[in-house]
């Protein structure tokens, strides 16, 4: 991130009774969410940048910096912490009788829901210049496109994907049950933090992340790890002994469950619902993503009314998208920086 002296603002959205998507009535809903920058008097300078898989805020500012196309001295970029991370209402944060593993189901869907409202509420926004997101940020920005296709005028999809695929859906499970084996999660109800699953979670998934030929290269040098098993020692157990277990899972359920069709407007008609999005949308797979690899991009992209498709040519896998590698970064940076140039449909 480029040198920025203005320091992001930290809010909190307190949404009520939320009914979700799954039936249950959310109570006391909250999204917290950092501010950058200043909406001017048309409110049309303001850009979305949620979060990813236990992202929180803090973790976007690889893209947001005075010098760089998302400048907070040009642009207002809110980012809200995604349902589920910990931050925003979460299984880790929410009282009896919806704590723990009784926390219930987020959707994709909820998350946009009670975004729209966030920016019309307290922010006074009803039109995005922007929507921007990696991985699971990256479905909600086309779930913003599609569920609010009046409200975005562009929509940059960064390793991400309008609806989970069976592969990447079987992925999950894998994780998920690396680290739900642990006979101490005891079906969410541990009393301690399950180490044993979640040491086994961070390993199983420091092969998905990165590519093959990341590995091959031995990439982990260049991070500060002496070897292969410092790495994952270091870096991928140190990851998930931080995070709470429960929202882990209930980052991954909503994860599972992303589609931007499965709501009472579409129907499920995938077609439909990416056939509704006005906006232009810039999609940037990573080209040696394992989990949203750029053939699933291709087939979302011919769906689309005004599509681009422009991979990320980089070894770091879904990575490529997440801010690791400064030519990445920089690659991302100048591709939003055309797409903001250009004159968005009316």
């Amino acid at each position: 991130m480029a040198d920025d002296t203005t320091a992001p603002t930290t809010h909190v959205f307190h949404a009520g009774d939320a009914v979700l998507q799954c039936g249950i009535t959310l109570t006391d809903a909250r999204i917290v969410y950092d501010v950058h920058g200043t909406p001017n008097a048309a409110r049309d300078n303001v850009i979305l940048f949620p979060t990813r898989f236990g992202g929180t805020a803090a973790d976007n500012r690889y893209l947001i910096g005075a010098g760089m196309t998302l400048d907070p001295g040009e642009w207002c970029i809110v980012v809200p912490n995604m349902l589920g991370n910990g931050v925003s209402s979460s299984p880790g944060t929410t009282p009896a009788p919806l704590d723990g593993p009784r926390f219930p189901l987020t959707t994709i869907h909820d998350n946009v829901v009670l975004q729209g409202r966030l920016l019309s509420e307290e922010l006074g926004v009803e039109r995005l210049a922007l929507v921007v997101g990696w991985s699971m940020g990256g479905q909600q920005a086309y779930e913003w496109a599609s569920w609010f296709p009046d409200r975005v005028a562009r929509a940059a999809v960064l390793c991400g994907a309008a609806k989970t695929t069976p592969h990447t859906h079987v992925f999950l499970e894998g994780v998920r049950s690396a680290l739900t084996c642990d006979a101490a999660f005891a079906g969410g109800e541990f009393r301690e933090p399950p180490l044993r699953g979640l040491r086994a979670m961070g390993r199983t998934w420091a092969g998905w992340a990165l590519s093959q030929a990341w590995y091959r290269e031995r990439m982990w040098r260049g991070m500060g790890y002496a070897t292969l098993e410092d790495f994952l020692v270091r870096y991928w157990e140190g990851i998930y002994l931080s995070r709470d277990a429960n929202n882990l899972v209930s980052m991954i359920r909503t994860w599972q469950h992303a589609d931007v069709s499965a709501n009472e407007r579409y129907g499920g008609d995938f077609a439909a619902a990416m056939g509704a999005i006005e906006a232009e949308v810039l999609v940037m797979p990573g080209r040696t993503d394992l989990y949203f690899p750029p053939e699933d991009s291709e087939h979302e992209v011919s769906l689309l009314r005004r599509g681009r498709l422009l991979p990320i040519e980089s070894v770091w896998g879904h990575y490529a998208g997440g801010g690791r590698a400064p030519e990445d970064v920089a690659f991302i940076d100048d591709a939003l920086g055309e797409l903001l140039a250009r004159t968005p449909a009316a």
